[in-house]
């Protein structure tokens, strides 16, 4: 059994998902969009800090997972995109996590089948992969696909390696 915090970052709104792993099925615990305020980018940074370091407490995670940063075509949106993920690292660091960093297109590839799929099929193939009776969140789903593809790239490297589990970035 792993809980796995998925984190869809971003300097206005950071998704969020928190799956428990037992066996080969996930279920669903729980998920949301940590809404920032309209500050500073240092004071948005600490929101995004605190709030992790607040959901790294309340539900003790095993792992994080987060999306890494694509080429966006503004280089300020990038580079405000690269400092959220900086801070949700962080906080996941200070908490004693392990952090694992996955691409978009791996994200959307493991979770939908399809590397170019858009955010509609992501909020769909999450709510009926979880079972959940009603369709997150955009910010909530993603970070809930990021959780997802981070425990099968774990099922597979535990297949590969012919161990039982993986548990807190170790094959045992």
């Amino acid at each position: 059994m792993a809980l796995i915090l998925g984190i869809d970052p971003g300097s206005r709104k950071t998704g969020f998902g928190l799956i428990d792993i037992s066996g080969s099925r996930a279920v669903y615990v729980t998920s949301g969009v940590i809404r920032v305020p309209e500050v500073s980018l240092p004071e948005r940074l600490k929101v995004i800090f605190d709030s992790i370091t607040q959901l790294a407490g309340q539900y003790a995670p095993d792992q994080l997972a987060i999306e890494q940063v694509f080429m966006a075509k503004n280089a300020s949106s990038a580079l405000k995109l690269g400092q959220a993920r900086g801070a949700a690292i962080t906080a996941a660091v200070v908490a004693g996590l392990p952090v694992f960093e996955y691409e978009a297109r791996k994200v959307k590839q493991s979770v939908v089948g399809q590397g170019g799929a858009d955010k509609i099929q992501v909020q769909h193939m999450v709510k009926v992969l979880l079972r959940l009776p009603a369709t997150p969140q955009e910010d909530a789903a993603d970070a809930l696909a990021v959780a997802l593809c981070h425990a099968n790239t774990q099922a597979q490297l535990v297949k590969m390696a012919g161990a039982r589990s993986f548990r807190r970035g170790r094959v045992v």
